[in-house]
């Protein structure tokens, strides 16, 4: 089940009690009441107008206020019509409706006589006075507008009128107050109007935009506009643009213009399905399917203007499949589109990354994932609402994440993992619980998709969509995915992709969604490269960095601070997550590599973001930056402990001697699989990890493996973890081989905090060799015979005899410090002894 159904209104719990409130007449008036019941209308602030027959078979007009789920009685029209269409203002004192009377009732009607379609405007605030707009032969279609969602009353409303003749108009209507409440019509004798569109086949009214699309075509060009209506009695064409599909003159269609049940309707749905969907971000699709056979091919398009193409998808009905009569049905889920075919199929389509098709689901059977939706006839409303047509109950319709869940567990496809786990991620801020599901599949599937690695993709897809809502385009400047290019067809579809041209915008310094669509076709249009963030230079710079570290040089305290007090914003960040104690003590290690690699992956990103991010607050950026870097160390974190829960691995510190369990082997894997991710991504590892890494490659790996390890970069010896060798591990011999594979392999920094921690020969070996190196970099040559002269040895062998006296006359004359003074592992024989070898290895004696 990848989809969630939210009942937004059921005739039976929502308006049935009130239709007993009503009274009149018994059980079998209050059943008439119910079937005849019908949602004609959803507004902008979500109230919802049906209408019903009372016990004289009157047509009675409700209105449910989702707020208060309260609902009011508008208007009784003491006549028995049929309702094409109807709209109440958003201050209630006004109602708009048509009807289709029969030939008899409009010889009787004393408005007007003889007309088929009657459309009124009717004061309610108290009842009043009824006004004809329109006494006409063809349908009209009526709808307020909402310029705000405020409910503070307005001195004027403003009412579209289509008619079936393909001209829309807009009436401007004054109201005035009279007798204290009393809301009349000012001037209803001639209400101004403004003819706004002629000559169209196909319209769109966008309740939540106030947007209104249509189509017109002339000389065989399809042309599709947009109208933005805004709160100053104003309206503004946006923008026109091709639209490359097969419309004829003859047909006519309206989308989202009243959802009421009737022939009218039935009529306008049997050429096409065509919607156009929007969300916040700034995206414009136009969703497109022809008429077909039910055992057709089924082909379905999508205009994804504000990406410059179309892609154009086929699929053949199974030969079980059932047969059904019902069409495509398109359904808005924000960052998703829905295409549905009862039986057949469930396409969720990520209209925010369209560009590879294995980040969009396609789900195909009979089964539970794809048969969720009701079983009636639906339509497709604005602001992700869908009308059972059977039933009369509304929905909201969402990704379901408990649902999207179990179609990743029971994924065989690498394609439908990577589809299942982008729209899981897309649905917002997972519960804790769910995030941990999420993160236990991760853990347990690391070695299961070969197309991609997982871990990488889920680290980067959820760091990304933690910080995605909150700022626009940002989707161009950091990565979404590992995955750069797929292509592996996906079963049963097939995808045709090609370039549109953009859309002609005429923005008048419009915000909000004018300026995020505009932003997009900006990018489309003069974008040359990608600009997504990338870590290749963070490397580089950490690479310098640890190693004037390591060669003595220091850059300016002030950097180094900076850097490190991002490190620890990062950390606090990460602490903050998860107020519980963590399974592994991870982040309280020193480990300042690792924290200097946080602290600059959060200076370079905050750059990137800064050039690339315009008219985007600096300090958000930062917040921002911080909390991208903190979800990347969390994640890794909570796979590591996931994994460790399974294994119940959870004893810490861990025992250095014996021999690695079951446990301890699959956890180090993990974290193998973890250290390669992030590596070749060059993105930074809480600090500790490498410690906790190299303990369990001690415990695990046999000698030969654990040195080659570590000599190919995989395990890294912190000082930390050396420090426990040395002093938890016995000198046997077996110890013993291992903390020289171990000391030999030091790096220089941390090799001069450590030798002298080993009471061993071997370590002695090693510092007498570092500090005799030490002593002769500084030497000055002398004469020959001014060194031996001051000799009070009596050696045999020349070259240590020499070496004894410029040794003896550097500590004599205090030219070079020597660091071990004072340490027991240090005596001047043992340096003989450990000279005269090293010389004659190099002679070779």
């Amino acid at each position: 089940m990848a989809l969630r159904l939210v009942t937004r209104f059921d005739p039976a719990e929502d308006a049935l009690p009130a239709l007993r409130a009503a009274g009149g007449g018994g059980a079998d008036v209050l059943e008439a009441k119910y079937e005849s019941l019908r949602v004609q209308n959803v507004e902008r602030n979500g109230n919802i107008i049906y209408t019903y027959k009372d016990e004289k078979g009157n047509v009675v007009f409700g209105l449910y206020d989702c707020q208060t789920r309260q609902n009011e009685r508008l208007y009784t029209f003491e006549k028995d019509l049929q309702v094409v269409s109807c709209s109440v203002n958003n201050e209630r004192t006004l109602l708009a409706a048509s009807f289709i009377q029969s030939t008899e009732e409009g010889r009787r009607n004393e408005l007007q006589p003889g007309s088929k379609c009657l459309t009124l405007l009717v004061e309610i605030s108290p009842v009043n006075y009824v006004k004809v707009l329109k006494a006409v032969d063809s349908c009209v279609w009526v709808q307020f507008l909402y310029p705000h969602v405020a409910s503070h009353p307005l001195p004027s409303s403003h009412l579209l009128l289509v008619s079936e003749e393909r001209y829309i108009e807009q009436f401007h209507i004054q109201v005035t107050q009279e007798d204290g409440n009393r809301v009349v019509i000012k001037n209803s004798c001639h209400l101004p109007r403004d003819r706004i569109v002629e000559d169209f086949v196909w319209a769109q009214w966008d309740m939540p935009g106030q947007r209104l699309y249509y189509i017109d075509v002339k000389k065989s060009r399809t042309v599709l506009k947009c109208i933005q209506f805004n709160a100053d009695e104003r309206f503004t064409l946006m923008f026109e643009t091709p639209l490359d599909i097969p419309l004829s003159g003859s047909e006519f269609t309206l989308v989202n213009f009243g959802c009421g049940y009737h022939e009218e309707q039935e009529k306008l749905s049997k050429h096409l399905a065509l919607y156009v969907f929007t969300n916040c971000t700034g995206s414009l699709c136009v969703c497109y399917s022809q008429k077909f056979d039910p055992w057709e091919q089924v082909t379905y398009s999508v205009f994804y203007f504000h990406e410059g193409y179309r892609k154009t998808f086929t699929t053949t009905p199974r030969s079980d499949s059932p047969h059904v009569t019902e069409d495509i049905t398109f359904l808005n889920l924000d960052y998703y589109v829905a295409v549905y075919r009862r039986g057949h199929f469930l396409h969720l389509l990520n209209i925010q990354h369209p560009d590879l098709v294995c980040h969009s689901l396609f789900l195909t059977g009979n089964n539970l994932m794809t048969d969720v939706l009701p079983q009636g006839p639906l339509r497709s409303l604005s602001a992700s609402l869908m009308l059972d047509q059977a039933s009369g109950r509304l929905y909201g319709v969402f990704l379901d994440q408990p649902g999207l869940l179990r179609v990743l567990r029971a994924a065989q496809r690498d394609c439908d993992r990577m589809a299942a786990l982008h729209c899981l991620l897309a649905c917002g801020p997972e519960p804790q619980p769910l995030e941990a599901q999420i993160i236990q599949w991760v853990s347990e599937n690391i070695s299961t998709c070969h197309s991609f690695d997982l871990i990488q993709e889920f680290i980067i897809a959820s760091s990304y969509w933690s910080v995605y809502p909150g700022t626009s385009n940002i989707d161009t400047v950091l990565p979404y995915s590992s995955v750069l290019c797929w292509d592996t067809e996906i079963l049963g579809i097939t995808l045709v992709t090609e370039e549109i041209p953009l859309l002609l915008m005429k923005v008048h310094s419009f915000k909000g969604y004018w300026e995020k669509l505009n932003s997009n076709l900006e990018y489309v249009k003069y974008a040359r490269r990608p600009l997504y963030y990338s870590n290749r230079v963070l490397w580089r710079e950490w690479c310098n960095l640890t190693s004037e570290e390591e060669m003595g040089k220091r850059r300016s305290v002030a950097y180094v601070r900076n850097i490190l007090d991002n490190a620890a914003r990062v950390i606090s960040r990460v602490e903050a997550r998860r107020p519980e104690p963590r399974l592994r003590p991870l982040l309280q290690e020193e480990d300042t590599p690792q924290r200097l690699l946080t602290g600059l992956m959060v200076s370079e990103l905050k750059d990137h973001l800064l050039r690339h991010l315009q008219g985007v607050e600096k300090k958000k950026i930062e917040q921002m930056v911080v909390d991208y870097t903190s979800k990347l160390l969390d994640l890794i974190c909570c796979i590591l402990e996931a994994s460790c829960r399974k294994h119940n691995l959870d004893a810490w510190p861990l025992q250095l001697d014996g021999r690695g369990s079951a446990a301890e082997f699959a956890v180090f894997h993990i974290m193998t699989r973890i250290l390669g991710a992030t590596s070749s991504l060059f993105l930074p590892l809480p600090p500790g990890f490498h410690t906790l890494h190299t303990t369990l490659g001690v415990h695990c790996l046999p000698l030969h493996s654990l040195l080659h390890y570590i000599d190919n970069g995989v395990l890294l010896l912190t000082e930390t973890v050396v420090k426990r060798l040395l002093k938890d591990l016995d000198n046997t011999e077996k110890n013993e081989k291992l903390k020289f594979g171990i000391i030999v392999r030091l790096p220089p920094l941390i090799g001069q905090k450590i030798y002298r921690l080993w009471d061993h020969p071997v370590s002695s070996n090693i510092i007498s060799r570092h500090h005799v190196t030490r002593l002769l970099q500084n030497y000055k040559k002398q004469p020959w015979n001014s060194v031996i002269s001051k000799s009070s040895f009596s050696v045999d062998f020349l070259p240590l005899n020499y070496l004894i006296e410029i040794l003896t006359s550097l500590e004599s004359s205090n030219q070079a410090l020597d660091d071990f003074e004072g340490h027991d592992n240090v005596d001047a024989e043992f340096v003989e002894e450990a000279a005269l070898k090293h010389t004659t290895m190099l002679l070779g004696l």
